[in-house]
Formats: C-alpha cells, sequence, structure tokens
C-alpha cells in the first residue's frame, strides 16, 4: 500500500480514506466497538503522519487548516486528590493562562460539593470550571447535582449518567441550568454511535476521541455529522494525536489537556506541544505530526516477549 520514499508520485501513492475503508471492512466479523477499532485509530494516524512527513508538510497543512491553534482545558483533578492537590493542580493551570479546567466527581459523592466549592476557589472566578462524572451518578441525583453546581460556576458537565442512557443525558440536557453544557462522546467507535447520540439530542457538545473513533479519518468524519447538525466537538485526551487535526475540522471547540497524557507525551515524544496563552499551536516547522519518539528514554519501559 505504501510507495518508497522516493517515489515522484508523492501527492497520490496513498489513499488513506480507502484505506481506512478497507481496515475497517476487515473486522466485521471481529466487531468494530473496541480493541479493534483503536488498532485501526493507530495505523490511521501513522498513515496520516507518514503521508505529511513525506511530503515535508506539517500534518495540518496537508489536512487544511482553519485555525493557527486550538483552545484547551486542563484535566485532572482526580478524586484520589487531597483538596490541596486539586487546588495546587488546577490553580496552577489558570495561572499559567489556561482558561478551563476539570476535575474528576462522582466516586464519593458526599464530597462532590466541597471539593467543587475548593477548585472554584482555587482558580479564581474568570476561569471555566468543567466537572466530569464519568458517568457515575443516577438521572435524578445528576439533576440535583447540576443544579447545586450552578452556585459555583460550573459550567460543563460531562456524563452526568452512563453514555449510553441517551435518554438520562437528554433529560438532564433539557432539564438542566442555563449555561452548563452537557457532554459526552469519548467512548464512540464509529459513525453510527455517534449518529446516534446526536439524533437523541443528547448532549450540548459532543466528544470525540481519534484514538478509538478511527484516528484522523475518523476524528473528521465526526466533524463532518456535527457540522450537519452544528453540534461544537471537542477532542477526549492526547494532546498530541489531536492538535494538527482539531486545527483542521471547523466545529471543534476545544481539546483536552489531559494530565497524565501530556505528562506521558514529554516523557517520551521530542516536539511535544506545550499550551502558550491556553492554546496549542502546531509547530509548522516540523513535518507530519512534529513528533520524534525519544527511544532511549522509552528502553527503561521496554516489555521483551522472550
Amino acid at each position: 500500500m505504501l510507495a518508497k520514499a522516493n517515489s515522484p508520485r508523492l501527492t497520490t501513492f496513498m489513499d488513506i480514506p480507502a484505506a481506512w475503508l478497507t481496515m475497517v471492512q476487515s473486522i466485521r466479523n471481529l466487531g468494530r466497538p473496541g480493541i479493534c477499532s483503536m488498532a485501526i485509530s493507530a495505523v490511521d494516524a501513522a498513515l496520516w503522519d507518514l503521508k505529511a512527513r513525506l511530503l515535508d508538510l506539517p500534518l495540518v497543512s496537508l489536512l487544511g487548516a482553519v485555525g493557527e491553534s486550538v483552545p484547551v482545558y486542563g484535566s485532572g483533578g482526580f478524586t484520589t486528590y487531597s483538596h490541596r492537590q486539586l487546588q495546587d493542580q488546577l490553580g496552577g493551570w489558570a495561572e499559567q493562562g489556561i482558561g478551563m479546567v476539570k476535575m474528576k466527581i462522582g466516586t464519593h459523592p458526599e464530597d462532590d460539593l466541597e471539593r467543587v466549592k475548593a477548585a472554584r476557589e482555587a482558580i479564581g472566578p474568570d476561569t471555566k470550571l468543567f466537572v466530569n462524572a464519568n458517568g457515575a451518578y443516577s438521572r435524578k441525583q445528576a439533576l440535583g447535582f447540576a443544579e447545586a453546581f450552578k452556585e459555583f460556576g460550573v459550567s460543563w458537565f460531562e456524563e452526568p449518567v452512563s453514555s449510553d442512557d441517551l435518554e438520562g443525558l437528554r433529560l438532564i440536557r433539557d432539564r438542566g441550568p442555563a449555561g452548563m453544557d452537557i457532554t459526552a462522546g469519548e467512548y464512540g467507535y464509529d459513525a453510527w454511535y455517534f449518529r446516534r447520540m446526536l439524533e437523541a439530542r443528547a448532549v450540548d457538545v459532543l466528544q470525540a476521541d481519534a484514538s478509538r473513533c478511527g484516528g484522523i479519518t475518523g476524528f473528521i468524519n465526526v466533524g463532518a455529522l456535527c457540522w450537519a447538525r452544528s453540534m461544537p466537538l471537542s477532542g477526549h485526551c492526547a494532546p498530541s494525536l489531536h492538535a494538527h487535526v482539531a486545527c483542521s475540522v471547523i466545529p471543534v471547540r476545544h481539546l483536552e489537556y489531559f494530565h497524565d497524557h501530556a505528562r506521558i507525551e514529554h516523557m517520551l515524544f521530542e516536539g511535544t506541544l506545550t499550551p502558550v496563552n491556553g492554546a496549542l499551536h502546531p509547530d509548522l516547522a516540523r513535518p507530519g505530526m512534529g513528533l520524534e519518539f525519544k527511544r532511549a528514554d522509552a528502553e527503561p519501559y521496554l516489555v521483551k516477549s522472550w
């Protein structure tokens, strides 16, 4: 499928959407959701990165830029954190100029209001505060918390109930406070998942993860669904994977700058992007996604099968 690097037909040798479709068709008997789609996502992302490198272009230029940068929100605030850890992390992002931060809730519901209050105290009144329940609440419980969170200016309530409970998401979206976006979608593996969520009018902002939904090609496809329904799209986790494509898809509102993923990306790759004034700016001087694997740094984590 791939041409040699010295081929004169670099602009036509790699029909990545066709390759993507072939991969999808090949797993029909195995099932689309899960590990198969994650493998397709990895291969698709690698193909796009390779094609851009062979053409000596940054990936965003190959895809077609619609913006020079993409806003991010700092994401972490794990339920295992103490109040001090929570405040230090979220407050630190706010001090760095990141205008949106997200914290986890739902593991210990009895503590959630105090934790959200502590987060607001740390970030001040001007930074947007997002919460993610990871589907931990019941419908009525989520409605109650949505009203309570309003006092602390929460403007994003992610997976208040299971993302499979489309009726529940729609209920909370319709009855929740004005100015609070109900969001979900990170577990989508195929276009039908996202289409069902959109048709159910379950969310105010759809999420998608290029490491699950079919890579760069799949993320672009989700963007087309959102564009057709005037629905904002947000990239889930893996900021280095999403930075270029997010600047190429019109409905994208922002990306999740997830603490653990950003930490590992900086550990293992050169060229990893750091937010500047609350946004990621693809490096136009580097081809592809602009990343180079730090093989020596990764060597201690090598798992041998023999």
